[in-house]
């Protein structure tokens, strides 16, 4: 059974609106193949620097602890891929039938596009 958790930080700060948000968005997409991981979008915005935070919820839906060691990521915005880099995150472990959320950080210069911050989604590749 796929549980919810939060990085520590992350339950320290998270406000009450943005932990009822995640809990809804864990609600409509905690089901899915024993063999996969899903990153359902919860927001996606750019900083003062032009650096693209992607915010998910990371399911893993897998027997395997996840890890994010020199994982390929892509933003796409409508079937376009806008941004891609390489992620190495060794905080960053999700335990088998586990979901938790994170904001990924991608460079400006990683960006390849305009971006609408609309209808994005990010895979791993």
């Amino acid at each position: 059974m796929q549980i919810l958790k939060f990085e520590p930080s992350w339950d320290k700060a998270l406000s009450n609106k943005d932990r009822e948000e995640i809990n809804a968005i864990f609600l409509e997409t905690n089901k899915g193949s024993l063999l996969n991981v899903h990153l359902s979008p919860i927001r996606q915005v750019t900083n003062h620097r032009g650096d693209l935070l992607v915010t998910v919820l990371v399911h893993n839906f897998t027997h395997k602890e996840l890890t994010f060691k020199e994982k390929i990521l892509v933003y796409i915005e409508n079937e376009i891929i806008m941004a891609k880099h390489v992620f190495t995150l060794p905080s960053l472990i999700i335990q088998p039938q586990v979901s938790m959320p994170w904001t990924f950080i991608f460079p400006a210069n990683s960006l390849h596009s305009h971006l609408t911050l609309e209808n994005g989604r990010l895979e791993i590749k």
